[in-house]
């Protein structure tokens, strides 16, 4: 559970930023490579929604081949010369930006005025058995208001970075669960409430895991069979 140590790290902030991005990341690799879900050398990975680029970071020191991708290009300097895609995730066709072992989107989906613009075509990233990595902060959850959290719990919708319909969206868990399991040829082979995945139950509490993910963290796997949608 590395929660406690985020809230540390994030009370100092401006300080403790670079540490703070990579414990997230690297926790959320460590909860990926598990069974057969091995990142490493013949791993083709998109960092997509990047930022700054520390979950394709750390994919690359497995010798993984990393692709980043993102609205705007906010890559750590060690990070320029590497393959970037310029993307609009409400609008860009995900048909051009070939296929991938692994895509990692990591605290994206809530700042989309149109997530389903990619829950609904999460399979054109993927190659067959290709995982896709989805976390998001959802809107009921602690953390959900961010900056002004929790008092969106009581009505605020603003706050000095974000605001609701502008840069931040109103997303729930269980909407997001049911648009994937619509897709033909993708499954969800684990969920956790990121930040503290061997809380992993929580999630299968409908209602509950609204107020209790702090952040949600979904293992998508297309299977080898499904078609490529167009």
């Amino acid at each position: 559970m590395i929660l406690p140590q985020l809230i540390r790290l994030h009370l100092d902030y401006e300080k403790n930023a670079h540490e703070f991005f990579e414990l997230q990341a690297r926790d959320a690799i460590l909860w990926l490579n598990h069974g057969d879900t091995i990142i490493g050398p013949n791993t083709r990975v998109l960092d997509l929604g990047c930022g700054h680029g520390y979950p394709g970071k750390i994919c690359a020191e497995t010798g993984a081949d990393v692709t980043f991708a993102d609205f705007e290009d906010l890559r750590l300097e060690e990070l320029k010369d590497t393959s970037f895609h310029y993307i609009d995730l409400n609008a860009s066709d995900l048909d051009n930006y070939g296929q991938f072992d692994l895509v990692m989107c990591s605290n994206v989906l809530e700042h989309l005025s149109k997530p389903e613009q990619l829950l609904q075509n999460l399979s054109k990233l993927l190659k067959p058995k290709g995982i896709f990595y989805l976390s998001w902060t959802n809107w009921l959850s602690p953390w959900g208001g961010h900056e002004f959290s929790p008092w969106h719990y009581l009505g605020k919708r603003q706050g000095p970075i974000h605001t609701v319909g502008k840069n931040l969206f109103k997303t729930y868990i269980g909407e997001v669960l049911r648009t994937i399991h619509k897709q033909e040829g993708l499954a969800i082979r684990r969920m956790a409430p990121r930040y503290y995945n061997e809380l992993a139950f929580l999630m299968h509490l409908p209602i509950a895991r609204e107020f209790l993910a702090w952040n949600s963290a979904l293992e998508i796997q297309r299977s080898s069979e499904a078609h490529r949608s167009s």
